[in-house]
């Protein structure tokens, strides 16, 4: 019988791994042109909880999805994550100098070599999809998952409604739908894309990772928003206080500090729900549903 690994052990591994991936699929620094290459290296390595790929190996475990697969679905995820996150700290969105515990792109660079990263960044990311062993059709399939997942009816969609959003009351409701498409969008595609680098997936494992990614989703903003009004920029790696300072609509302005902590436990509990149908091969997915709303940065 295979013992598997502690929680914190595989963690470690896939962060590891997901390190090794990175470096390979981007371009090298020393490459023309030699400034944005480094730049794009700077905001996609050395950082972060990798809570995206982590996803899609969890996921992947589920349907015995090859390693070399997950990689670089997981790759793809996390360079159009670190793009979104150049742009949403330039000026002319949340205008933040740190980011993962360091100076933001445009800080230690500058705006334009910030935003050409962000774009090389976002093209990058499908490269990696196309290539691999996987059928032309599975492959067509994730890379149309992905680009609906960060593009207006995801992502971008949610980042345009949090900027129109600033000095605005909204209703639970309106918060829910802004956090569902810029936050949770990328999370349901990194859950999906891990299952579909195994198989084709049915409509009742779709509909069921679909309610487990939905719940993530919605508690990774709600944790996220009670951090950003508790924790100190030290621990956060980030910049602490920005959504009170810049006056912008949060589950803790909305709902309260106690409340919102609730809802997320609540919403724990709704991921764990969804995974019933998959039973103990889903073990994986029930720690990071932990993971995501125990955290503390």
């Amino acid at each position: 019988m295979t013992v598997m690994q502690a929680f914190g052990d595989w963690m470690k591994t896939v962060q590891a791994n997901m390190e090794d991936a990175l470096a390979s699929y981007l371009p090298e620094a020393t490459h023309v042109p030699a400034r944005l290459h480094d730049a794009m290296r700077y905001a996609a390595l050395d950082g972060g909880k990798r809570v995206r790929p982590l996803l899609v190996f969890a996921a992947g475990e589920l349907f015995d999805a090859d390693d070399s697969a997950l990689g670089r679905a997981a790759a793809a995820v996390e360079m159009i994550h670190a793009y979104s996150l150049i742009h949403d700290d330039m000026p002319c969105m949340d205008d933040d100098a740190l980011r993962r515990g360091k100076p933001t792109v445009h800080v230690e660079y500058d705006e334009a070599t910030a935003l050409l990263a962000g774009d090389a960044l976002q093209s990058q990311a499908f490269i990696v999809l196309t290539e691999g062993e996987s059928d032309a059709a599975r492959k067509l399939e994730m890379i149309r998952l992905l680009a609906q997942a960060a593009g207006s009816a995801g992502m971008c969609g949610g980042q345009a409604i949090d900027l129109a959003s600033v000095g605005m009351t909204l209703s639970l409701a309106e918060l829910e739908q802004m956090h569902r498409l810029k936050t949770g969008a990328l999370l349901r595609a990194s859950v999906l894309l891990g299952a579909l680098c195994g198989k084709a997936l049915t409509e009742s494992e779709t509909a069921a990772l679909d309610a487990y990614a939905n719940a993530i989703g919605l508690a990774f903003q709600v944790v996220d928003d009670v951090l950003d009004a508790t924790a100190d920029s030290a621990t956060l790696g980030k910049t602490a206080g920005k959504d009170a300072a810049d006056n912008k609509p949060t589950y803790v302005s909305i709902m309260g500090l106690e409340q919102s902590r609730i809802l997320a436990e609540e919403l724990r509990n709704d991921a764990h729900r969804a995974l019933m149908p998959f039973g103990n091969k889903a073990r994986r997915l029930r720690e990071l549903a932990d993971l995501i709303v125990q955290r503390k940065t």
